[in-house]
């Protein structure tokens, strides 16, 4: 009346195989779904979209420094004390300022511009890995829970078996009533954590789904992990010269230190072209040419203060650096740590599953032989579900710290992978806009024109 442990695990892994492999030229692979997150990521879009933003703010400090030209059209009527009626006069002006000079606060702010593009570039690469880790994450948390869910289903099955073999022996007297219900209590408890895995598994196939972009149907075996590096030194060594934090905490400082010299000018005088020339009907046009000098005198303070909350601002940049410096290096020995935690327990959940597996068949053939009771067997049933369990979570993490720890390093991109997917090129907006395009019949301007329609219609 028993059930024979070889038959169950080769069902169990027949079971696993057609979840994980069938029709395995249409599995999705790791790198399919590190694919599908990089294409289909909104944050990516959003954050893609805040440095096209940063790109403009460049254009717009370019054109700070040229002309402007404005014109007013006004039609307008005076009207005099004992007269009926006034005739509308009408009269068009055309206004031209071109700044001069202004003790180099243009350029400053220019910098600045680029500066703030080059630390929202690092950003974006900072958000890339995110979403790379995050499908990693969610695709071995899917295969893991879906592994326990098999092993739950051949728990319950060869719990099942027990308890008929339990109930035929009860018949004949071999056992008491309290081996069956023994039996019974460890099938509904086995049932009920087949119910909780099998929504563990509902769960993370939505947060796959958030990952990746699409539910999860059968996921190929993922490839070995990557490689990292040799030693935790070299790793923490990487990061620093690697890490999108600290070179945009390091791309801060260097915006802070240029708001600052910025604001130090402020108190300068500015240098400016006038022209204007304006037509009035019924009356002579006339034409002004001027160069204006201005400058602040008194602004109750606002100058002063400006340059000390940039002071402070610099402050907090530097300080930030050291902070991001401390945080990468703590998240390499963290993922460092969890990748030998995970090797170890990998290590010792084979070793656990080889030796309950042994205890495992020892115990029934004892309680064949009288030796050994139903809850002996039972409990040898459930340490080696455990034991297989735990390898399963093991492997699953091992895999999960290995990208952890190359997104630690700040190497978890899509170019770094290999992917072969087209990548986003975020100095292609840049170049478009940088020199501030007006015309939009320009070469310049129709490259724009077709940039923006390729961003619009969601192309990479």
């Amino acid at each position: 009346m028993t059930f024979p442990l070889r038959k169950l695990t080769i069902t169990a892994f027949t079971v696993t195989s057609l979840f994980f492999s069938s029709a395995a030229a249409h599995a999705e692979t790791l790198a399919d779904a590190l694919v599908s997150a990089y294409e289909e990521s909104g944050l990516l879009q959003q954050n893609r979209a805040v440095l096209r933003a940063a790109d403009e703010n460049v254009a717009q400090a370019v054109a700070a420094l040229r002309p402007t030209v404005t014109y007013l059209l006004r039609s307008q009527a005076t009207y005099q004390e004992g007269s009926h009626t006034a005739p509308f006069t009408e009269s068009a002006t055309l206004n031209f300022t071109l700044p001069i000079y202004q003790f180099g606060r243009g350029r400053l702010a220019i910098e600045a511009q680029k500066e703030t593009v080059l630390a929202t570039r690092e950003a974006l690469v900072g958000v890339e890995q995110q979403v790379l880790l995050r499908a990693v994450q969610a695709y071995m948390n899917v295969r893991r829970d879906a592994e326990f869910v098999n092993l739950s289903h051949n728990n319950v099955r060869l719990i099942t078996q027990e308890l008929r073999a339990a109930r035929d022996r009860f018949e004949v007297g071999e056992i008491t009533r309290t081996d069956v219900s023994l039996a019974e209590a460890r099938l509904a408890s086995a049932r009920a954590t087949l119910a909780a895995r099998e929504g563990g598994l509902q769960v993370a196939r939505e947060e796959y789904r958030a990952a990746v972009g699409h539910y999860p149907n059968s996921l190929a075996s993922p490839p070995r992990a990557p490689s990292t590096a040799s030693d935790i030194d070299a790793a923490q060594a990487l990061a620093r010269n690697n890490h999108p934090d600290l070179k945009r905490a390091q791309r801060d400082v260097t915006v802070a230190e240029l708001n600052l010299m910025l604001t130090e000018r402020q108190m300068l005088p500015t240098v400016s072209a006038r022209a204007s020339g304006s037509v009035i009907e019924n009356s002579r046009d006339n034409a002004t040419v001027g160069l204006d000098i201005t400058g602040p005198i008194y602004q109750g303070g606002q100058l002063k203060s400006a340059q000390r909350a940039s002071m402070a601002q610099r402050d907090a940049a530097r300080a930030g650096v050291l902070l991001a410096g401390q945080s990468v290096q703590q998240n390499v020995g963290v993922a460092w740590s969890n990748l030998a935690i995970s090797g170890a327990q990998i290590r010792a959940s084979n070793q656990a599953i080889r030796a309950s597996r042994a205890a495992w068949e020892g115990i029934r053939e004892e309680a064949r032989l009288g030796a050994r009771t139903t809850l002996d067997v039972l409990n040898a049933e459930q340490d080696l579900l455990d034991a297989r369990s735990n390898l399963v979570t093991a492997q699953s993490d091992a895999q999960v710290a290995a990208y952890s720890l190359l997104s630690s390093m700040g190497l978890l991109t899509v170019k770094h992978l290999n992917l072969g997917v087209q990548t986003y090129d975020p100095a292609a907006y840049y170049n478009s806009v940088s020199n501030a395009p007006t015309r939009p019949t320009s070469e310049q301007g129709e490259r724009l024109d077709a940039l923006l329609r390729s961003i619009a219609g969601g192309g990479n």
